[in-house]
């Protein structure tokens, strides 16, 4: 099976995000990328480069105003007198479906949900090619059987990215954008399930009220822990999406059985849906030693989640999201494919 990736990835190399209101290391950098490369590896995959698609897949899912804005911001915000490095926003609306200010510090604050989004030089770039990589990997499956598979590492992620807003390290939401190459390709129904340890607020966001896309996500109960204000159990989708949209929060500390037991629950509603492809939003962070420390899943867990998910016998695009620096890392990673492949 295949790893698609491309190295301009490596290119998006954030310094800070604010922590509880304290500068913090940005634990998202290229190392990253590096270490689950090496976990794909492990597994037998062969490494292969997407092309570049354009803006097309990508403004499929983001509107053209928030695509400009990741496109230019960066440049516009080295003119601003002693300015920070990267472009983080200072100033946040309390809604944003009012006037769209013409200043840099405004529209970041309108676009940037937070401050763990910082945008660089070549973060634009790094995240064209982590969305292309989606594509790639949704080209390689679509109209497969059920035992077609392929791993996206994308990085930076994209699970926090709404339409319109990046957030929590994300700027373009890649498991979408799966979804919906995975449907221009033919896929009428899509389900998405995120494992990560976050909820995937921004692609709740996207589909909440489209009745073609199932969105599924397992993740620390976010009445305390990130993003908070998304991911409780009664948001169900809205308009023709009501009912399309299943929260499953989890105690913190959680571990393996607890996981997958709230897994069957995810994967008897997407045996309901009766999907014709299946996104899985790859987190390795639920992890017991990942630095944000929310659930305690086991890497042997991995392997019994993948086999999990494999049971859907759907055509299947795995896409990274989240898992930080451990020594686990690329290991945790090998370990879900390896179960994923049988």
């Amino acid at each position: 099976m295949k790893c698609f990736f491309a190295a301009e990835q490596f290119r998006h190399d954030p310094k800070a995000f604010l922590s509880s209101g304290a500068p913090q290391p940005n634990p998202e950098i290229p190392e990253r990328a590096r270490r689950l490369r090496e976990g794909a590896k492990a597994a037998g995959l062969d490494e292969a480069r997407p092309p570049a698609f354009g803006l097309g897949p990508i403004a499929a899912v983001h509107t053209p105003e928030y695509l400009e804005f990741l496109e230019n911001i960066f440049e516009r915000w080295r003119r601003i007198p002693d300015a920070s490095a990267e472009v983080i926003p200072n100033i946040h609306p309390t809604h944003r479906d009012g006037r769209r200010p013409l200043s840099a510090v405004g529209q970041a604050g309108l676009h940037m949900a937070d401050t763990a989004c910082p945008i660089g030089e070549h973060t634009f770039e790094a995240a064209c090619w982590s969305a292309w990589t989606a594509v790639a990997t949704a080209d390689s499956v679509a109209g497969g059987g059920p035992d077609a598979w392929a791993y996206a590492l994308c990085r930076p992620p994209g699970h926090h990215a709404f339409a319109d807003l990046a957030g929590g390290f994300c700027f373009l939401n890649n498991s979408a954008i799966a979804a919906g190459r995975l449907r221009d390709r033919g896929a009428a129904r899509v389900a998405i399930i995120d494992v990560d340890l976050h909820h995937g607020n921004g692609t709740q966001g996207v589909f909440y009220a489209r009745a073609d896309v199932l969105t599924v996500s397992l993740h620390a109960d976010p009445l305390r822990f990130y993003p908070f204000f998304w991911g409780h159990a009664d948001e169900r989708g809205e308009d023709a999406g009501l009912g399309y949209n299943l929260n499953l929060p989890l105690e913190r500390g959680s571990g393996d059985e607890a996981f997958l037991e709230a897994l069957d629950a995810g994967i008897r509603r997407a045996r309901s849906f009766a999907p014709d492809a299946l996104v899985v939003a790859l987190g390795l962070d639920a992890f017991r030693g990942d630095p944000f420390g929310g659930l305690a899943v086991t890497t042997d867990g991995f392997s019994r989640i993948a086999r999990k998910l494999k049971g859907l016998e759907r055509p299947t695009v795995l896409v990274q999201e989240g898992g930080y620096l451990c020594p686990e890392l690329g290991d945790n990673l090998a370990a879900f494919l390896r179960g994923f492949g049988g």
